[in-house]
């Protein structure tokens, strides 16, 4: 059962980034992402060139050359960019709108070790413990 999944990068969009698409998913991360398709999602967060380039463990001016040569993020980088993005909808649907889930972002959180809930996305282990929370706040366990 060998099925081939085409990855076309418009039809990787935001709104079909969720665990439902897995295999396009995992093609997508595979083949890396274009840098134009990173910018796209980017400018659905708040973050900044340099808080990416954080959470991808790339320096700035990596970041730059990708831009300027319209690069293609490998998979480790690429996985990560999709981790946060499926992460930033998910906290918006959880939050009602990206202002709050913003917020909380930036916001010191107890549970969380008395750390920014931002200044866990550089790690696969910071993401899923992030979803953990998020998943509490929806079923209304806040402590």
């Amino acid at each position: 059962m060998s099925e081939k999944f085409v990855f076309e990068e418009p039809a990787i969009t935001y709104n079909l980034l969720d665990d439902k698409n897995a295999y396009s998913l995992i093609y997508a991360i595979k083949k890396g992402i274009k840098y134009t398709f990173f910018e796209q999602l980017s400018k659905l967060g708040p973050f900044t060139t340099r808080d990416w380039s954080g959470f991808l463990h790339l320096s700035e001016r990596s970041m730059q050359r990708y831009k300027k040569e319209d690069g293609t993020f490998g998979p480790v980088s690429s996985e990560k960019i999709i981790e946060i993005t499926m992460l930033y909808k998910y906290g918006i649907d959880v939050f009602g709108n990206k202002e709050h889930f913003n917020i909380w972002l930036n916001t010191t959180n107890v549970a969380l070790g008395n750390i920014k809930p931002k200044e866990l996305l550089d790690t696969s282990f910071g993401i899923d413990l992030l979803k953990d929370e998020l998943s509490s706040i929806e079923q209304g366990v806040l402590a």
